[in-house]
């Protein structure tokens, strides 16, 4: 019995003995990969876990580790899984029901995404507001599938790697865009430095020309423009002479709980020892080369980043993305004004319409001046979506997802929106195992509808609806910008006509009729448009010294500027003017009787004066205008000095007028 107790212990002990080697090496992976994880290495750190769950099965630290460094390196698809396996275990931080969710709405999987925002919710009552927000996105997205595309999405195979590519900016007869493909500075194949965060080497700024439809072989910029870590994305001024572009840096961490690198499109919480921080540089073309990058004035590292720079489309303004104390998100989009040559006022907020608590970031430009950015904020498809918005600084509206196809379920940015505006470039992350980015082209697909034109003619003499009565046989000519094809057709009996058109294309409609003044039309159709478009064509008859009156052409009380709503009233009678060359007007002004008559009489030559002078600031000759004010003194209803009358009566009285006073083309 001894002999046997001896050789069980003997054999217990080779067991053990065996598999401390394995335990070792399980353990070394582990502290290798932590130490990696620490330094944002990801991609080094996924390979060591993997190591040491192939050694010994993982806990749910390591489960959770997996899951947080391949989210954090955009494989959404390996995260997904790891979080599924993390949520198992009853002890589990409820933020991981957050990232699950967020990697299931990353894959597309919008209805389990959904599942999961809310639980989160329920799990967290202080984020329930937030987590149902997020679940609405879900279902917003599945709706938003069942729509028909509006423009049709292709890689751009000559300019994508098998690395990452993104973010083309025009340039000259090409772009620029920005990659992190296998090519040192040197331009030679050679060993690089590897970003340990991506495994892939640091980024850099590529330039390649279009000749037709084909793209050359990209070529990388100058060492000037090109330092040894990050480089890109950038922006060039109108001359494309000189560029401004994101450089990342290293700094020593001071914030553990700041962003480590914006450039990943991700939050990090986790502490190292040092932090990437993005700063702005400017350089500038002199012959072939360009010349040494100087930092932006309001670059700060020690506590913030700016980046992602972009130029109005008339320079004036420079847009960027910083996580600056003071904004609405992580990472918000915010804007400088050019003060001098290279002097910029101090960063400004683009404001809360365009800006959430998620990340905001890419801000772009077309030639018109529509803002296009991607944000995670924003109700989407997952990861970035692309979106659209209209004004400038501080004052956006009309913010407009781009929808499927330009966007997926994963990260889309760096919009490129060429001169036509039914084509251009953009970059996405979508069908990539590897979660590297790759240039795509679109092109609009052309959506038909009908535009439907009704002809008026406008009555001297007379106001309000009583002013207006159907005019047949109008000459409508349908044209497009810089195409010299026109659709010409006559509106019927009874002043309409219906011409077929497409969406997200921009029209000129311009009627004439004999003895009428020509009425030109600006008609932009936008992609959203409804399938019915109505514009109303307003013609006045050319019959001299016989008043006309124009609605909506409203003062202030007692002043005499020009309103904001007057100006459009004005803008089409400029129009007016500009296509009907020879002939002169005078311009009326009209007070109601409430002031005095000397008074009324001043304010209405300030007010008549006012109008001609915007007139030809819109491009009319002031040869062909004549301000006149007449006070009170030609009222069109019984509203004189001591009858009292409503608000409605007394607005009859105030209003703008214009008389043709000669028509040369009639001689």
């Amino acid at each position: 019995m001894k002999y046997t107790y001896t050789k069980l212990y003997f054999l217990l002990l080779v067991v053990a003995l065996g598999s401390l080697p394995i335990r070792l090496q399980a353990q070394s992976a582990i502290r290798k990969a932590e130490q990696y994880f620490n330094s944002y290495k990801y991609a080094l750190a996924i390979e060591e876990y993997k190591k040491a769950i192939e050694k010994k099965p993982p806990t749910l630290a390591i489960m959770q580790r997996l899951a947080d460094a391949n989210r954090l390196s955009n494989h959404s698809v390996a995260a997904e899984s790891w979080y599924a396996e993390a949520l198992k275990f009853p002890e589990v931080d409820p933020i991981n029901i957050l990232y699950y969710a967020q990697m299931l709405h990353t894959n597309g999987k919008y209805e389990e995404a959904k599942v999961q925002y809310l639980q989160y919710g329920e799990k967290q009552p202080s984020e329930a507001a937030y987590a149902l927000k997020l679940a609405e996105s879900c279902d917003l997205a599945t709706r938003w599938l069942k729509r028909s595309p509006l423009f049709e999405v292709k890689p751009a195979t000559e300019l994508n790697s098998l690395y990452s590519d993104f973010s083309p900016v025009s340039y000259k007869d090409g772009i620029i865009f920005t990659s992190d493909r296998s090519v040192n500075v040197s331009g030679t194949k050679a060993k690089e430095k590897i970003f340990g965060w991506t495994g892939r080497p640091y980024l850099k700024l590529y330039s390649s020309a279009k000749n037709g439809s084909a793209w050359s072989k990209p070529t990388l910029l100058t060492s000037n423009v090109n330092a040894s870590y990050h480089n890109g994305p950038a922006t060039l001024d109108s001359s494309h002479t000189t560029t401004y572009f994101t450089r990342t840096n290293l700094v020593k961490l001071k914030n553990t709980k700041a962003n480590p690198d914006p450039t990943s499109w991700v939050e990090n919480p986790f502490a190292s020892g040092f932090i990437n921080r993005l700063e702005i540089y400017t350089s500038e073309k002199q012959g072939d080369k360009w010349s040494e990058a100087r930092p932006f004035a309001y670059n700060k590292i020690e506590e913030y980043s700016v980046g992602h720079p972009v130029l109005s489309p008339d320079g004036n303004l420079l847009y960027f993305i910083s996580d600056m104390p003071g904004g609405f998100g992580q990472t918000d989009i915010y804007y400088c004004e050019r003060m001098g040559n290279d002097t910029w006022s101090k960063p400004v907020n683009a404001g809360n319409a365009v800006n959430t608590n998620g990340r905001e970031m890419f801000p772009a430009f077309d030639q018109k001046g529509t803002l296009y950015f991607s944000s995670d904020g924003h109700a989407g498809f997952g990861g970035l979506d692309l979106f659209s918005a209209t004004g400038e600084r501080s004052t956006w509206t009309a913010v407009t997802n781009l929808m499927a196809p330009i966007n997926s379920s994963r990260n889309d940015y760096g919009m490129l929106v060429e001169s036509s505006g039914q084509t251009g470039l953009f970059s996405s992350d979508r069908f990539s195992e590897e979660a590297t980015a790759d240039i795509y082209s679109f092109s609009m697909i052309q959506q038909p509808a009908v535009l439907a034109v009704t002809t008026l003619e406008r009555l001297a003499g007379q106001v309000g609806e009583k002013s207006l009565v159907s005019l047949s046989d109008v000459r409508l000519r349908l044209t497009q910008p810089n195409s010299r094809d026109s659709l010409i057709v006559t509106s019927d009996k009874n002043g309409h006509y219906y011409l077929k058109i497409f969406k997200g294309s921009n029209y000129l409609l311009l009627g004439s009729k004999a003895k009428f003044l020509t009425q030109p039309a600006s008609v932009q159709i936008p992609l959203n448009a409804p399938d019915t478009v109505n514009v109303t064509l307003l013609f006045d008859r050319i019959q001299t010294n016989t008043p006309i009156s124009l609605a909506n052409i409203y003062f202030d009380l007692n002043k005499w500027e020009i309103r904001a709503d007057a100006a459009l009233e004005l803008d089409k009678l400029a129009s007016t003017l500009l296509a009907n060359p020879r002939v002169k007007i005078e311009m009326g002004s009209h007070c109601d009787s409430r002031e005095g008559e000397g008074y009324n009489q001043l304010l209405s030559e300030l007010r008549a004066e006012a109008t001609v002078n915007y007139l030809v600031s819109q491009g009319v000759s002031r040869e062909r205008l004549t301000a006149r004010g007449y006070g009170e003194s030609q009222p069109v209803n019984r509203c004189v000095d001591g009858v009292s009358c409503s608000e409605e009566e007394h607005q009859q009285n105030r209003r703008t007028t214009f008389k043709i006073q000669k028509d040369l083309a009639s001689r």
